[in-house]
């Protein structure tokens, strides 16, 4: 593990605040990399110092559980792929492992080689994160998942905890043993918390977090912690494109296309994107096969049209009254069921 002083990364924080132009040029980086494997195929972009490409779509898990026939959902997870749609999301919690579930019987076939798998892990512990391993890779039908995030970082004490109660170890077991390839977390609720785990002695792969035009204005995720991702070749990983629910596109008077194009216009490695039918996810493969980035001046456009409704958080509740409700998490944190 990297250990390096706080107060290198604090001096950084400064800088890098104060050079637009530096942060410019490691987001143009990000989009350079962008490739397309074929005619058929989604373009893809670099993930991080990982070496891997990764579709600048992807596969949102929580909502391909939410799929009413586990048959459709299946069906929809082969076309993603036949599509060249091929960054899977899943979590270890999702419809109390349906989500895996569903995804481990679509990948059962022989597909499970042709995707780039991501679930997340839902204890700090060491045993508890040690079980969420052991159950994902079971439900999931593999053995090995390709990224393994902490997730929901959103109390301000779960980085110490990931660190002080044993689940970076188990997770670097679990990596030391094939079980796990890269490492990262996740988390919407306030940026200080994921640049507290950016502080931690540790070489993270990669970050999730919000990027959507809301977030330019309130708590910025976009503002505060991808540049930091950037400077330090951490693979970002958006979400909540679409606001959450329908925050952005009915509420803030965008369209669903706008969103997306905004979100991928940015430099992440992929957005995740939830879809529950098979017309939301030709019509997503359509905009990601096609995606041109959004000019300067079209993004500043959207993000002065939301300005009135973004800065006080209204519609990005995740942000300030939204915590992760999890069963392990509410008891770790002393909350009853």
């Amino acid at each position: 593990m990297r250990r390096e002083s706080v107060t290198t990364r604090r001096e950084f924080l400064v800088d890098v605040a104060a050079s637009g132009v530096a942060l410019a040029a490691l987001g143009r980086d990000v989009l350079a990399s962008q490739q397309r494997p074929g005619e058929s195929g989604l373009p893809m972009r670099a993930l991080g110092r990982t070496g891997e490409h990764v579709s600048i779509l992807c596969l949102g898990g929580w909502h391909i559980g939410a799929v009413e026939d586990p048959s459709e959902a299946i069906r929809m997870m082969h076309y993603a792929i036949d599509q060249g749609l091929t960054f899977f999301d899943n979590c270890w919690d999702y419809h109390d492992g349906g989500s895996e579930e569903v995804m481990g019987r679509a990948l059962a076939d022989g597909r499970r080689d042709k995707v780039f798998l991501m679930t997340k892990n839902c204890e700090r512990d060491y045993e508890g994160s040690m079980k969420c391993l052991d159950d994902s890779l079971r439900r999931l039908r593999t053995d090995r998942i390709d990224l393994w995030q902490f997730h929901e970082m959103v109390y301000d004490n779960d980085p110490d905890w990931v660190f002080d109660k044993g689940g970076m170890r188990a997770a670097l077991e679990a990596r030391k043993a094939g079980k796990v390839r890269f490492i990262g977390f996740t988390g919407h609720k306030d940026p200080s918390i994921h640049l507290a785990m950016l502080r931690k002695p540790f070489e993270w792969d990669a970050c999730q977090f919000p990027v959507n035009v809301l977030d330019l204005h309130y708590r910025s995720f976009q503002k505060q912690v991808l540049p930091i991702c950037l400077e330090n070749k951490v693979g970002v990983i958006g979400m909540k494109g679409f606001g959450g629910g329908n925050g952005i596109a009915r509420q803030a008077g965008l369209t669903p296309e706008d969103a997306y194009r905004f979100a991928l216009s940015q430099p992440v490695a992929s957005q995740v994107v939830g879809m529950t039918s098979m017309e939301q996810l030709e019509q997503n493969i359509a905009l990601a096969r096609g995606f041109e980035p959004l000019p300067e001046a079209e993004q500043t456009a959207l993000a002065e049209k939301v300005k009135s409704v973004a800065t006080d958080g209204r519609y990005e509740l995740f942000k300030s009254t939204q915590t992760f409700d999890g069963p392990h998490h509410r008891k770790q944190h002393g909350f009853s069921a």
